[in-house]
């Protein structure tokens, strides 16, 4: 059953948000800047600000200045040590700086490539770019290995336990398909999806389990499971082929591995099909599609919990945490509660 999820506080800004970030315990972070009037500006870069809610309240508990703006690529995230680590343009390139959780105080910053995407984490924060991966060092904040392949394109990264996952494509066919690297060095750790999918919307990884939003199952699944597709797809409308599915198979699988279990989502044309994203935390997988979210055991795909959340139809960001949903919308956020 549906139910909407209780909202445990929320608030609105002045300013606008372009990004945010939780730990599981400790303050919510948010990446903001001031729009210009008239939404004119005359560099590449609006300088922005960061700020620290209250977990349980809401309550701003400091707001700065960041030497990160707001402009192409952004990531952001809780590291070690008490600090926040925040990735984006700045006003002469790309940069990471690290500042104190306490009271938003900037520890030190460093130049980096530009990137697209970025993750966080306690010793590296990797990025990607279309034709490169590449780790920062967490402490140090200087590049610590890089991964690139002649012929290649990278779409999505993630990250579960020491290996890095990276939606990639092959340019001579435009198919996706997901690879591993080590994540302390960057070596190639093998193919888990050999890239023959049309596309993969995107990627989310808990607990040994990798989740794959896509579509085109039948080059993916063994021949075995092909029956079964077909029953999935005739109970969805008897579409010739899925068109928006899950899949999720073991992180240290080889393409084709019989997966943990794969859901049929949609059969419709994809231009007509709702935004769709997906988030894992703690064994679960979350399901976003407009205003409805839906948790799932990410191993065994069984139902968990089915919600009704305010304002994610309009989200700019959400993450899920030990069963806080965070939810950022452009000039307001908002924390939820998803026991599931």
């Amino acid at each position: 059953m549906t139910t909407t999820a209780r909202r445990r506080w929320s608030r609105e800004l002045e300013s606008q948000v372009d990004g945010v970030a939780i730990g599981r315990s400790g303050p919510v972070v948010l990446h903001g800047y001031e729009p210009p009037a008239g939404g004119k500006w005359i560099d590449s870069v609006i300088p922005g600000q960061l700020s620290a809610l209250d977990r349980n309240s809401g309550d701003t508990l400091w707001r700065v200045p960041c030497e990160v703006g707001y402009g192409r690529g952004f990531g952001a995230g809780i590291g070690a040590n008490g600090k926040v680590l925040v990735l984006g343009p700045g006003s002469s390139g790309h940069l990471i700086a690290r500042m104190h959780l306490a009271n938003g105080e900037l520890d030190s910053a460093a130049e980096i490539a530009a990137f697209d995407e970025a993750l966080v984490g306690d010793d590296v924060c990797v990025c990607l770019n279309a034709p490169r991966v590449f780790a920062i060092d967490s402490k140090g904040l200087k590049e610590s290995w890089v991964y690139a392949t002649e012929g290649e394109r990278y779409h999505h990264v993630r990250r579960v336990d020491d290996l890095v996952l990276v939606v990639f494509s092959r340019r001579d066919s435009g198919r996706q398909g997901i690879l591993r690297l080590d994540a302390e060095t960057g070596s190639f750790e093998g193919i888990l999806v050999e890239p023959q999918l049309p596309v993969i919307h995107d990627l989310a990884a808990t607990a040994g389990t990798a989740v794959a939003l896509t579509c085109g199952l039948s080059y993916a699944l063994p021949d075995e499971r092909l029956e079964k597709l077909h029953g999935e797809l005739a109970a969805n409308g008897g579409g010739e082929r899925d068109t928006l599915s899950l899949i999720a198979l073991p992180v240290d699988g080889e393409p084709r591995t019989d997966p943990h279990w794969f859901r049929v989502l949609d059969t419709r044309p994809m231009d007509e099909l709702p935004e769709a994203s997906i988030q894992a935390d703690s064994g679960k997988l979350y399901l976003e599609r407009g205003a409805l979210l839906e948790a799932v055991d990410a191993l065994t795909g069984r139902a968990l919990g089915n919600w009704t959340v305010p304002g994610l139809d309009e989200r700019l960001s959400w993450c899920v945490v030990d069963g806080a949903g965070l939810l950022a919308e452009e000039t307001r956020v908002s924390l939820f509660e998803l026991p599931a």
